[in-house]
């Protein structure tokens, strides 16, 4: 059996007001088990990815135009800061909810304390490790 492991959100500045909306860190969570990819936060998002169905992550370098959860089309954004953000792919496609609403989940975008460390659990788990070579 595999150990659950933990990775906590990264926040950046709007940390405060994300607290007084009920999304910090006491209420969002990242956890890996041998099973499921599950990420938490608070009423605004919340998924559960099968392994299995996870195909690769990277970290994400692209621009970031707000904090919380937001998205479409399948790719979501969940995060409390514009640094350390690790992209999943994730083929056959997931299932989460955004405020309660049922949504695709095809790529998922989170914000991490400890990118690399995430990217590492993820590939030990199967997937492609698509980490940027420098």
């Amino acid at each position: 059996m595999v150990a659950m492991q933990a990775f906590p959100f990264s926040y950046g500045r709007l940390k405060p007001l994300l607290m007084v909306l009920g999304a910090g860190p006491a209420h969002a969570s990242i956890t890996l088990d041998g099973d499921f990819l599950r990420v938490r936060m608070s009423w605004f998002f919340t998924a559960e990815v099968p392994r299995s169905s996870i195909t690769g992550a990277k970290p994400f370098t692209g621009l970031v135009g707000g904090w919380g959860a937001h998205g479409r089309r399948g790719r979501w954004l969940v995060n409390g800061s514009s640094k350390g953000i690790v992209s999943i792919d994730i083929d056959p496609p997931g299932r989460a909810r955004v405020t309660g609403v049922p949504v695709k989940l095809r790529e998922l975008r989170v914000s991490v304390e400890s990118p690399e460390d995430l990217i590492a659990a993820l590939a030990d788990g199967g997937v492609d490790d698509q980490r940027e070579q420098h």
